[in-house]
């Protein structure tokens, strides 16, 4: 797991915008508009936005493996100018090695 959900996410994730302070594990509910959210919310809310994240682990896998724009651009040019694939190829791979699930 490269990230780890928090309270603190979950909290922002149900109650945006909420007055509340986090102490440890103590939740000092500040907010008079919104609601405390329950320990259950919280703990499912947690579990809900670690799968997203970790569902998205393949973006950001492809995102460090992709060259850069520059060079991107400058495959595309000269793919362009010989009639070749260099870019289309590069990006396949990139795809290819790091599949959607």
């Amino acid at each position: 797991m490269a990230n780890e959900i928090k309270t603190r996410d979950a909290i922002q994730s149900l109650k945006p915008n909420a007055e509340w302070t986090l102490t440890g594990s103590s939740l000092n509910w500040l907010d008079s508009e919104q609601t405390e959210p329950t320990a259950d919310e919280l703990a499912a809310e947690v579990i809900r936005l670690q799968a997203v994240y970790d569902a998205k682990a393949y973006q950001r896998t492809r995102s460090l493996e992709y060259p850069s724009v520059q060079d991107q651009l400058d495959m595309q040019y000269w793919d362009s100018v010989n009639g070749t694939t260099t870019w289309a190829t590069a990006i396949a791979k990139v795809k290819t090695d790091n599949p959607k699930p």
